[in-house]
């Protein structure tokens, strides 16, 4: 909840990126605020952790940044919106002096949120065109799915996830508390937890999906180690639009994964090839509710028996 020493880790590792020639680099979601302390906090709390976005004190910092080290910068916060409503942003800073910003679109960790009504598409100075959904957000293929009908290139997938409570034995499970607390003695036994079904194992279920049948690059941004009452499991990963992993970590703790990305992977890739051929006058029940839809906070809650 330090807003002021998370920041500071965001500008070290921004300083390290720029000494090694990257042009872009992904933080996770509410990397800046913290994350699952959120679902303790009652509305008053959340609107003193809260900010505006573009001319708060975060953004503005963001984009001092990336007009600094001529880098793309994208970090998470809490929102306090024009509307009067709490947000979960993820803010985009560009070297340009230009931000974006995408709001979650299923946002469940505190009832006083509010949920986002589109996907994020935004062209850089880089010369990619990028998209951005927030942890849940991917989860749903549909919402990944109009991300590359808007032309996205590449997937901006800030996570907080990995060793989470799931009430099926072949979901995510919580990583050993005690396995965490002696890393440094036995950095087996916590890897194999960080690599195993709990981590990496879930993670590689369906994200290469996301990237491959999309036709996108995907860069895969999460927190790890201790998140309140959770272990998260980190995996950071950068994929191309075959699903192939171009550079990850299995670290018990902080690191980077940097990866060059070649656009012309893009022309012939199964995923861009299977977007030109879909039947769209067929797609009209996908818009359809089936009754069985419920909103992902009250589905999420009520499974980890929270708030």
């Amino acid at each position: 909840m330090d807003k002021q020493a998370n920041f500071a880790t965001v500008e070290r590792f921004i300083r390290r990126a720029a000494e090694r020639g990257v042009e872009m680099i992904l933080f996770p979601e509410c990397c800046i605020t913290g994350y699952w302390h959120l679902r303790k906090l009652t509305r008053s709390q959340m609107e003193a952790l809260a900010e505006p976005v573009f001319d708060g004190p975060s953004s503005r910092r963001l984009a001092a940044l990336a007009r600094e080290f001529q880098m793309t910068v994208g970090a998470g916060f809490i929102e306090c919106g024009g509307d009067g409503r709490l947000y979960k942003p993820y803010v985009v800073a560009m070297p340009d002096g230009s931000l974006a910003r995408h709001r979650k679109m299923h946002a469940f960790v505190n009832e006083h949120l509010t949920c986002g009504d589109a996907v994020t598409v935004f062209d850089t100075p880089h010369g990619w065109r990028v998209g951005v959904l927030i942890c849940y957000d991917c989860n749903i293929i549909e919402n990944v799915r109009m991300v590359a009908l808007q032309g996205a290139q590449l997937l901006l997938a800030p996570h907080q996830t990995g060793g989470c409570r799931g009430r099926s034995p072949h979901a995510m499970q919580l990583v050993d508390r005690a396995k965490w607390d002696n890393r440094h003695a036995d950095p087996a036994a916590i890897e194999a937890e960080l690599r195993g079904p709990k981590g990496r194992g879930w993670i590689m279920r369906w994200l290469p999906s996301r990237a491959h049948d999309n036709g996108m690059f995907l860069a895969f941004s999460n927190g790890v180690g201790v998140d309140d009452d959770e272990i998260r499991t980190g995996n950071a990963c950068i994929l191309d639009c075959y699903g192939r992993i171009l550079a990850e970590t299995c670290r018990a703790g902080e690191d980077m994964v940097i990866a060059d990305l070649d656009p012309s992977l893009l022309d012939n890739c199964t995923g861009q090839r299977w977007l030109t051929t879909r039947r769209p006058e067929l797609y009209g029940p996908l818009a359809v509710p089936t009754g069985r839809e419920v909103s992902t906070r009250s589905s999420r809650m009520a499974r980890e028996g929270e708030l």
